[in-house]
Protein backbone atom coordinates (compact mmCIF):
# COMPACT_ATOMS: atom_id res chain seq x y z
CA UNK A 1 0.00 0.00 0.00
CA UNK A 2 2.91 2.72 0.84
CA UNK A 3 4.88 1.76 -2.13
CA UNK A 4 2.09 2.59 -4.42
CA UNK A 5 1.88 6.11 -3.07
CA UNK A 6 3.05 8.84 -5.14
CA UNK A 7 2.91 12.78 -5.42
CA UNK A 8 0.69 12.18 -8.55
CA UNK A 9 -1.84 10.60 -5.94
CA UNK A 10 -5.04 12.22 -4.66
CA UNK A 11 -5.57 13.45 -0.53
CA UNK A 12 -9.12 12.19 0.66
CA UNK A 13 -11.13 14.79 2.65
CA UNK A 14 -13.90 13.14 5.11
CA UNK A 15 -16.64 14.66 6.75
CA UNK A 16 -19.83 13.12 8.04
CA UNK A 17 -21.49 15.72 5.88
CA UNK A 18 -20.63 18.67 3.82
CA UNK A 19 -18.98 20.99 7.09
CA UNK A 20 -15.71 19.43 5.62
CA UNK A 21 -16.24 21.53 2.24
CA UNK A 22 -15.19 24.24 4.72
CA UNK A 23 -11.89 22.30 5.40
CA UNK A 24 -11.67 21.51 1.51
CA UNK A 25 -11.97 25.10 0.39
CA UNK A 26 -8.82 26.20 2.21
CA UNK A 27 -6.85 23.14 0.63
CA UNK A 28 -7.82 23.80 -2.45
CA UNK A 29 -6.13 27.25 -1.90
CA UNK A 30 -3.13 26.44 -0.49
CA UNK A 31 -2.64 22.87 -2.71
CA UNK A 32 -3.95 23.85 -6.06
CA UNK A 33 -2.15 21.04 -8.05
CA UNK A 34 -3.45 18.36 -5.91
CA UNK A 35 -6.39 16.02 -6.81
CA UNK A 36 -9.19 15.68 -4.18
CA UNK A 37 -11.67 13.13 -3.20
CA UNK A 38 -14.23 14.22 -0.76
CA UNK A 39 -16.32 11.60 1.65
CA UNK A 40 -19.76 13.11 2.63
CA UNK A 41 -20.56 10.42 5.29
CA UNK A 42 -24.47 11.89 5.20
CA UNK A 43 -25.99 8.71 5.56
CA UNK A 44 -24.82 8.08 8.89
CA UNK A 45 -24.74 11.41 10.07
CA UNK A 46 -24.98 13.60 12.44
CA UNK A 47 -21.99 12.40 14.37
CA UNK A 48 -22.61 14.64 16.98
CA UNK A 49 -25.40 11.95 18.42
CA UNK A 50 -23.43 8.75 17.76
CA UNK A 51 -21.55 6.62 20.40
CA UNK A 52 -17.87 7.11 20.16
CA UNK A 53 -17.74 3.40 19.06
CA UNK A 54 -20.36 4.20 16.32
CA UNK A 55 -17.61 6.93 15.14
CA UNK A 56 -14.69 4.67 15.09
CA UNK A 57 -16.20 2.29 13.33
CA UNK A 58 -17.46 4.59 10.17
CA UNK A 59 -14.16 6.15 9.99
CA UNK A 60 -12.62 3.02 9.39
CA UNK A 61 -14.37 2.47 6.89
CA UNK A 62 -14.17 5.55 5.30
CA UNK A 63 -10.51 5.34 5.49
CA UNK A 64 -10.39 1.85 4.10
CA UNK A 65 -12.75 2.89 1.17
CA UNK A 66 -10.49 6.25 0.04
CA UNK A 67 -7.07 3.98 0.31
CA UNK A 68 -8.66 1.67 -2.12
CA UNK A 69 -9.52 4.96 -4.39
CA UNK A 70 -5.41 5.44 -3.87
CA UNK A 71 -4.95 7.85 -1.42
CA UNK A 72 -1.80 8.94 -0.13
CA UNK A 73 -3.11 11.36 2.49
CA UNK A 74 -6.24 11.86 4.74
CA UNK A 75 -8.09 14.66 6.32
CA UNK A 76 -10.52 14.15 8.88
CA UNK A 77 -12.15 17.21 8.38
CA UNK A 78 -14.94 16.67 11.16
CA UNK A 79 -14.15 17.83 14.65
CA UNK A 80 -16.60 14.50 15.91
CA UNK A 81 -14.74 12.05 14.15
CA UNK A 82 -11.25 13.61 14.89
CA UNK A 83 -12.03 14.05 18.58
CA UNK A 84 -13.97 10.19 18.41
CA UNK A 85 -11.94 8.41 16.18
CA UNK A 86 -8.24 10.02 15.03
CA UNK A 87 -6.10 7.44 17.10
CA UNK A 88 -8.13 4.63 15.24
CA UNK A 89 -7.33 5.48 11.82
CA UNK A 90 -3.52 6.51 12.65
CA UNK A 91 -2.97 3.13 14.40
CA UNK A 92 -5.08 1.05 11.59
CA UNK A 93 -2.74 2.52 8.76
CA UNK A 94 0.22 3.82 10.54
CA UNK A 95 2.21 5.19 7.71
CA UNK A 96 -0.70 7.09 5.91
CA UNK A 97 0.06 11.06 6.27
CA UNK A 98 -3.60 12.06 8.55
CA UNK A 99 -4.37 15.25 9.51
CA UNK A 100 -7.09 15.78 12.13
CA UNK A 101 -9.10 18.94 12.58
CA UNK A 102 -9.56 20.34 16.27
CA UNK A 103 -11.31 23.45 17.78
CA UNK A 104 -9.23 26.45 17.65
CA UNK A 105 -8.45 26.71 21.70
CA UNK A 106 -4.64 27.70 21.19
CA UNK A 107 -5.33 30.02 18.40
CA UNK A 108 -8.32 31.73 20.86
CA UNK A 109 -6.63 31.91 23.71
CA UNK A 110 -3.76 33.96 21.85
CA UNK A 111 -6.61 36.59 20.84
CA UNK A 112 -8.54 36.85 23.57
CA UNK A 113 -8.61 39.97 25.57
CA UNK A 114 -10.39 39.18 28.83
CA UNK A 115 -9.70 36.10 29.19
CA UNK A 116 -13.38 34.91 28.21
CA UNK A 117 -13.95 32.05 25.52
CA UNK A 118 -17.06 30.88 23.90
CA UNK A 119 -16.51 27.10 21.96
CA UNK A 120 -19.54 26.09 19.89
CA UNK A 121 -19.79 22.91 18.54
CA UNK A 122 -21.23 19.61 18.86
CA UNK A 123 -22.05 17.55 22.29
CA UNK A 124 -20.10 14.76 20.92
CA UNK A 125 -17.03 16.83 21.00
CA UNK A 126 -17.28 18.71 23.79
CA UNK A 127 -17.64 15.55 25.48
CA UNK A 128 -14.55 13.98 23.89
CA UNK A 129 -11.34 12.93 26.09
CA UNK A 130 -9.06 14.56 23.71
CA UNK A 131 -11.01 17.99 23.72
CA UNK A 132 -11.10 17.94 27.75
CA UNK A 133 -7.33 17.58 27.88
CA UNK A 134 -6.72 20.25 25.29
CA UNK A 135 -9.20 22.57 27.27
CA UNK A 136 -7.15 21.71 30.48
CA UNK A 137 -3.68 22.23 29.16
CA UNK A 138 -4.28 25.28 27.26
CA UNK A 139 -6.49 26.24 30.44
CA UNK A 140 -3.89 26.26 32.44
CA UNK A 141 -1.13 27.52 30.63
CA UNK A 142 -2.93 30.78 29.59
CA UNK A 143 -5.56 30.80 32.32
CA UNK A 144 -8.29 31.32 29.28
CA UNK A 145 -11.58 30.29 30.48
CA UNK A 146 -13.31 28.15 28.04
CA UNK A 147 -17.46 28.74 28.03
CA UNK A 148 -18.67 25.78 26.08
CA UNK A 149 -21.74 25.41 24.38
CA UNK A 150 -23.15 22.63 22.64
CA UNK A 151 -25.01 23.94 19.72
CA UNK A 152 -27.85 20.46 18.94
CA UNK A 153 -29.51 20.47 15.71
CA UNK A 154 -27.21 23.42 14.07
CA UNK A 155 -25.41 20.53 12.09
CA UNK A 156 -28.48 19.16 10.83
CA UNK A 157 -29.84 22.23 8.83
CA UNK A 158 -26.71 22.90 7.74
CA UNK A 159 -26.73 19.88 5.85
CA UNK A 160 -30.24 21.05 4.48
CA UNK A 161 -28.03 23.52 2.28
CA UNK A 162 -30.22 27.12 3.08
CA UNK A 163 -27.87 28.62 5.34
CA UNK A 164 -30.62 32.10 5.77
CA UNK A 165 -33.47 29.85 6.58
CA UNK A 166 -35.15 31.45 10.30
CA UNK A 167 -34.46 27.94 11.89
CA UNK A 168 -30.57 28.79 11.72
CA UNK A 169 -31.30 32.29 12.63
CA UNK A 170 -33.55 31.13 15.84
CA UNK A 171 -30.63 28.15 16.72
CA UNK A 172 -27.70 30.69 16.44
CA UNK A 173 -29.06 33.53 18.74
CA UNK A 174 -30.38 30.73 21.22
CA UNK A 175 -26.21 29.54 21.46
CA UNK A 176 -24.59 32.63 20.82
CA UNK A 177 -26.09 34.98 23.01
CA UNK A 178 -25.70 32.88 26.16
CA UNK A 179 -21.72 33.40 25.86
CA UNK A 180 -21.87 37.13 24.67
CA UNK A 181 -24.06 37.31 27.92
CA UNK A 182 -21.38 35.87 30.06
CA UNK A 183 -18.49 37.78 28.46
CA UNK A 184 -17.22 36.08 26.11
CA UNK A 185 -14.94 38.40 23.18
CA UNK A 186 -13.44 35.60 21.36
CA UNK A 187 -15.92 32.34 19.59
CA UNK A 188 -14.14 29.31 18.51
CA UNK A 189 -16.36 27.36 15.64
CA UNK A 190 -15.36 24.57 16.83
CA UNK A 191 -17.27 22.20 14.38
CA UNK A 192 -16.51 22.34 9.87
CA UNK A 193 -20.26 23.02 9.83
CA UNK A 194 -20.02 26.75 11.21
CA UNK A 195 -17.72 28.98 9.41
CA UNK A 196 -20.97 28.35 6.42
CA UNK A 197 -23.07 30.03 9.12
CA UNK A 198 -20.55 32.52 9.50
CA UNK A 199 -22.57 35.96 8.28
CA UNK A 200 -25.65 34.42 10.51
CA UNK A 201 -23.29 34.63 13.73
CA UNK A 202 -21.90 38.16 12.68
CA UNK A 203 -25.61 39.27 12.62
CA UNK A 204 -26.04 38.09 16.45
CA UNK A 205 -22.93 39.65 17.54
CA UNK A 206 -24.19 43.04 16.01
CA UNK A 207 -27.92 42.91 17.28
CA UNK A 208 -25.90 42.21 20.70
CA UNK A 209 -23.72 45.01 20.11
CA UNK A 210 -20.91 42.84 20.42
CA UNK A 211 -19.78 43.42 16.63
CA UNK A 212 -15.93 42.70 18.01
CA UNK A 213 -16.15 39.50 19.17
CA UNK A 214 -13.59 37.72 16.91
CA UNK A 215 -14.47 34.34 15.36
CA UNK A 216 -11.51 31.65 14.56
CA UNK A 217 -11.98 29.50 12.15
CA UNK A 218 -9.10 26.49 11.99
CA UNK A 219 -9.66 25.38 8.05
CA UNK A 220 -6.67 27.11 7.39
CA UNK A 221 -4.37 25.57 10.20
CA UNK A 222 -5.51 22.16 8.67
CA UNK A 223 -3.89 23.03 5.20
CA UNK A 224 -1.15 24.33 6.59
CA UNK A 225 -0.62 21.12 8.42
CA UNK A 226 -1.60 19.05 5.14
CA UNK A 227 1.00 21.09 3.70
CA UNK A 228 3.65 19.92 6.60
CA UNK A 229 2.70 16.14 6.34
CA UNK A 230 3.00 16.34 2.63
CA UNK A 231 6.37 17.90 2.35
CA UNK A 232 7.76 15.92 4.71
CA UNK A 233 6.86 12.70 3.63
CA UNK A 234 7.90 13.84 -0.24
CA UNK A 235 4.20 13.94 -1.33
CA UNK A 236 3.53 17.66 -2.48
CA UNK A 237 2.51 17.44 -6.07
CA UNK A 238 4.85 19.60 -8.50
CA UNK A 239 2.62 22.55 -10.02
CA UNK A 240 0.95 21.77 -12.90
CA UNK A 241 2.23 22.58 -16.59
CA UNK A 242 -0.44 24.22 -19.40
CA UNK A 243 -0.11 21.19 -20.88
CA UNK A 244 -1.77 18.76 -17.57
CA UNK A 245 -4.99 18.40 -16.86
CA UNK A 246 -6.40 20.69 -14.35
CA UNK A 247 -6.25 19.37 -10.86
CA UNK A 248 -9.11 16.81 -10.18
CA UNK A 249 -12.42 16.79 -7.79
CA UNK A 250 -14.44 14.30 -6.96
CA UNK A 251 -17.35 13.69 -4.40
CA UNK A 252 -18.70 10.29 -2.71
CA UNK A 253 -22.19 10.65 -0.45
CA UNK A 254 -23.63 7.45 1.79
CA UNK A 255 -27.06 9.47 1.34
CA UNK A 256 -28.50 11.56 -2.20
CA UNK A 257 -26.50 13.01 -5.01
CA UNK A 258 -28.75 15.57 -4.36
CA UNK A 259 -27.58 16.60 -1.29
CA UNK A 260 -24.02 16.74 -1.62
CA UNK A 261 -23.65 18.11 -4.97
CA UNK A 262 -25.80 21.53 -4.19
CA UNK A 263 -23.78 22.02 -1.13
CA UNK A 264 -21.27 22.08 -3.71
CA UNK A 265 -21.97 24.50 -5.69
CA UNK A 266 -23.90 26.56 -3.10
CA UNK A 267 -21.12 26.47 -0.98
CA UNK A 268 -17.99 26.26 -3.19
CA UNK A 269 -19.44 27.06 -6.36
CA UNK A 270 -17.87 23.69 -8.11
CA UNK A 271 -19.46 21.14 -10.05
CA UNK A 272 -17.45 18.10 -9.36
CA UNK A 273 -18.77 14.56 -10.12
CA UNK A 274 -20.37 13.04 -7.41
CA UNK A 275 -21.48 9.31 -6.64
CA UNK A 276 -23.62 8.24 -3.99
CA UNK A 277 -22.05 4.12 -2.70
CA UNK A 278 -22.90 2.56 0.44
CA UNK A 279 -19.90 1.79 2.80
Amino acid sequence: MHAARSPGAPIGVYDSGVGGLSVLRHIRARLPAEDLIYFADSGHAPYGEKTEQYVVDRALLVAAFLLERGIKALVVACNTATVAAIKAVRARYPDLPVVGVEPGLKPAAATTRNGKIGVLATARTLKGEKFLLLREQIGAATQAQFLLQPCVGLVDQIELGDLETPAIAALLEQYVAPLLDQGADTLVLGCTHYPFVQAGIERVLRAHGHADVTLIDTGDAVARQLVRLLDAAGLLRPARTAAEAPAALRGYTTASVSALAPAFANLLGLYPPVEKIDV
